[in-house]
């Protein structure tokens, strides 16, 4: 004869003396709040370098305000219209044009008068040199994209680068990077590197 079991409520069933511990989160949050601090001190993050541009120092309060006056042909426009086609000194040209177009525009190898003056200025620890008064004017138009406006952007900050590079071979044997920063702040006042770069505005209705 089959024994019959009574069903017992689960509340009367045998508990496990034996709990199941529960963990100690605290311990863990302090270990990943640690690690967290560590990582951010000791990891070095890669820094985008930008065009190297110095931007001119804050006038004193008592220095009067003046306007300055500059001769137009020691200013050469580069406009950007909002198809991305250039116009360099009035020239139509491809952006592989631009550093050639800004190097003769700076050195005015010819001293022509459509091109900039010079004006000797004494530098110190060189002397007396020619220095270039050309303003490079960067222009572009609100349509203009982004990557077409780097591309001559750093056509014109190569021509500047590639003169002071002359510049330091003829004088010191060696290139612009490679030399001390007082040799580098001679480069610097011989050959500045003047671009003014305007507000966006409409130039594609000048076409």
């Amino acid at each position: 004869m089959r024994e019959k079991y009574s069903a017992l409520p689960f509340s009367l069933l045998p508990k496990n003396s034996k709990s199941t511990p529960a963990l100690n989160t605290t311990s863990s949050a302090d270990i990943a709040f640690l690690l967290l601090i560590f990582f951010l001190v000791s990891t070095t993050m890669d820094v985008d370098k930008g065009i190297q541009r110095r931007l001119p120092p804050m006038p004193d309060d008592s220095q009067k305000q003046q306007d300055v006056k500059v001769n137009r042909r020691n200013i050469v426009v580069v406009r950007i219209n909002s198809q991305d086609r250039i116009l360099a000194g009035g020239t139509p040209m491809d952006v592989t044009q631009v550093k050639d177009k800004i190097k003769e525009f700076i050195i005015n190898p010819t001293n022509s008068e459509s091109l900039p003056e010079k004006e000797m200025k004494e530098i110190e620890g060189f002397g007396q040199y020619a220095v270039s008064k050309g303003v490079v004017s960067l222009q572009n138009d609100r349509g203009t994209s982004y990557s077409a406006y780097l591309r001559v952007q750093n056509e014109i900050v190569k021509a500047f680068n590639e003169i002071r590079d002359d510049f330091a071979m003829v004088n010191y044997g060696s290139k612009y990077a490679d030399l001390d920063e007082d040799k580098q702040k001679i480069v610097r006042e011989a050959i500045p590197q003047s671009i003014s770069e305007a507000e966006p505005k409409d130039v594609s209705k000048k076409r």
